[in-house]
């Protein structure tokens, strides 16, 4: 064989790769459309949107569910409730008092999924637009988000909200850079 030919890498036509082993020519079919439906996936999950979408539908999750802690530990005033709840049946109150913590539930979730879904759709299009995975499309991303979270505040809080912002976002994954590369 000419030493030339090692350096070509084999050719074979469209459905017609071979099988990874312990495959029979009759599971082709099947194993081309999981590979289709895979590849699918992979798209679906790099796109902009999904990853909005997770790191929403994530920070309503964790804000919801650090309401709920936060809920367990609220000061109360004893007197102040007696007042409001005078004449209630255990069964009323217990309802207003699951009524009052799914509201502080559902509004807090619902500010960590907009943040979350913010930054995580503004650094995805950094992402893309650099066509670069590192340290720059975070802190980019974060004060681009905190000055959005700050724009009704003046031009200063815009500015303040996203350097505070950006580097919240820096240190977080310099951090999570780190703890990964330790892992190799």
């Amino acid at each position: 064989m000419h030493p030339m030919h090692l350096l070509v890498a084999p050719l074979y036509p469209a459905g017609r790769e071979p099988l990874p082993p312990g495959l029979k020519e009759e599971d082709r079919e099947q194993f081309m459309q999981a590979k289709k439906y895979q590849q699918w996936m992979v798209m679906g999950m790099e796109s902009c949107a999904a990853k909005t979408v997770m790191a929403g539908v994530g920070g309503l999750g964790i804000g919801a569910f650090f309401s709920l802690m936060s809920a367990s530990f609220a000061y109360e005033d004893p007197y102040l409730r007696q007042q409001t709840q005078a004449g209630m049946s255990n069964t009323q109150k217990a309802r207003e008092i699951f009524k009052e913590m799914g509201k502080g539930m559902w509004r807090t979730g619902k500010g960590f999924g907009k943040v979350g879904a913010l930054f995580a759709g503004i650094e995805c299009v950094i992402e893309g637009y650099r066509a670069k995975n590192d340290m720059i499309n975070p802190v980019a991303a974060g004060f681009v988000a905190g000055g959005i979270l700050a724009r009704h505040s003046g031009p200063k809080a815009v500015f303040g909200g996203g350097l505070a912002f950006a580097a919240f976002s820096g240190a977080i994954d310099l951090f999570l850079r780190r703890e990964s590369s330790d892992d190799d």
